[in-house]
């Protein structure tokens, strides 16, 4: 899913991009559904600190959005 990268760069709000990996993709009629699934990476000022997951809030669907910048 490396080639939908760049265009969800430019399209998809930066911190979506960010903190949250494509892992699926589907199209439907004239839709396009994108799975994010959101990064185990801590912030850089907690990375000393011993951090534990406590899980991930259940799916959530975004029908609509700004488009970057």
């Amino acid at each position: 899913m490396d080639n939908y990268l760049d265009l969800l760069k430019l399209v998809l709000p930066q911190f979506l991009v960010e903190h949250f990996d494509l892992i699926r993709s589907r199209k439907e009629k004239e839709v396009l559904h994108l799975y994010f699934e959101e990064r185990n990476t801590p912030p850089q000022e907690h990375s000393s600190k011993l951090l534990v997951s406590k899980g991930f809030h259940k799916e959530v669907t975004i029908q609509d959005f700004p488009l970057r910048g």
